[in-house]
């Protein structure tokens, strides 16, 4: 009799349902809530309710389709284009505070035609290919020299200062947790990691107290009721969201927060919409569909590494740490842990760049997961073949 792991086990299937079932249930999830919390305001702002969930369905449909054509490309092809792949990264996160167009203070989107591309979700992207290429040929030098270990990290703090001049701080951050976890899990020294996490922690501090408006976000945080009309009106705008929403929430489409009380209803804060309409058990349920996301990024990740496929091993832990950190970042920040930040939640909030760069990510992992489990087939059965040829 088959155990539990073993019955849902996609071992012997020819892809990851699992990880399948869970991005595909976020994207339609996203496209219910965004749909629920648009209408409101995309009646004021253009006349048409459903104009925000049209498009977001467009984002959806292409971003499945930009899964399907990622697909077909090989591991070997990124490996080898790394470079410039950071490169384009580079380009795009300069351009962007020349020619981007400004949106609530921030330069974080470039104008193209229908849609603006936000350079910091391909820079993600593009970055941690280049940090899985360089961990596998340098891992030697990577685990035993200081030099080996901060080449990489030189590279993304540069591109994080282009990011803070946009600003977009929480984009920073997921950069920079992505390449220390690709080091850390490639094998290098933790009291290198300690050593920098306190001066990391240190700069950050300095940082966040050297403008008032950055201290006066953290201080709405701490404390958000004290100025609720102000700046802790979007963040308690939130909890009351969740407040309504108990247990089972009020209902699909009955939610009271995205009628204007609650700014960015659609994109950063859809996860308080949800819980709100959804309530506890439909917030819990979509963390729970992130966790299995996440764990399958992981999984394929060391399946790959398993079979001496370290390049594709790194993409897939990379790949995992930015779902990881951007959606615990977003619903951290709904919920009242962390400072606001204007970071998407990954495969569930409205926007066309970072669903179709999320797609590409899911297709890279399909692709690495398939690349995988036909050098499994293979091997088993040479196996067989080995085991048949020999004599009794």
């Amino acid at each position: 009799m088959k155990s539990l792991a073993e019955r849902f086990s996609t071992e012997r299937h020819a892809i990851d349902g699992w990880l399948v079932l869970s991005a595909i249930t976020l994207m339609v999830i996203g496209w219910i809530m965004v749909t629920s919390a648009s209408t409101e305001v995309a009646s004021s702002q253009t006349g048409n309710p459903w104009y925000y969930s049209i498009r977001h369905g467009i984002f959806v449909l292409a971003s499945m389709s930009i899964a399907l054509l990622v697909m077909r490309i090989p591991s070997v092809w990124w490996r080898a284009n790394g470079p410039t792949l950071l490169l384009v990264a580079a380009i795009l996160l300069a351009a962007v505070l020349i020619v981007g167009r400004e949106v609530n203070g921030s330069r974080r989107w470039i104008h193209l035609g229908p849609i603006n591309l936000q350079a910091s979700e391909v820079g993600k992207f593009c970055l941690i290919i280049y940090i899985a290429g360089y961990t596998e040929r340098h891992l030697t030098r990577l685990r035993r020299s200081w030099w080996g270990f901060m080449a990489p990290l030189m590279l993304t703090f540069s591109l994080c200062i282009l990011l803070i001049l946009e600003p977009d701080y929480g984009a920073a951050v997921v950069m920079l947790a992505a390449t220390m976890g690709v080091l850390l899990l490639a094998g290098a020294s933790l009291w290198r990691f300690i050593l920098l996490a306190g001066g990391v922690v240190t700069l950050g501090a300095f940082v966040a107290i050297s403008e008032p408006y950055r201290l006066a976000r953290i201080s709405s945080f701490l404390d958000p009721w004290a100025n609720q009309y102000g700046s802790g009106y979007q963040l308690t705008q939130a909890l009351i969201a969740f407040g309504r929403g108990g247990w089972s929430g009020l209902g699909l489409g009955n939610s009271v927060q995205k009628l204007f009380y609650l700014p960015e209803a659609h994109t950063d804060f859809v996860f308080s919409v949800l819980a709100e309409e959804l309530g506890m058990l439909g917030a819990v349920g979509a963390v729970a569909l992130f966790a299995v996301l996440v764990y399958r990024c992981f999984r394929i990740g060391r399946n790959a590494e398993e079979s001496g496929h370290l390049f594709a091993a790194y993409v897939c832990y990379g790949i995992g740490i930015i779902f990881a950190s951007q959606s615990f970042i977003n619903v951290a920040v709904n919920a009242g842990l962390l400072p606001t930040k204007g970071l998407t939640l990954p495969l569930l909030s409205y926007g066309g760049s970072s669903l179709m760069v999320s797609g590409a990510m899911v297709g890279v992992l399909l692709r690495i997961d398939g690349e995988t489990r036909g050098r499994r087939r293979a091997a088993r059965k040479r196996s067989r073949s080995a085991t048949a040829e020999t004599p009794a």
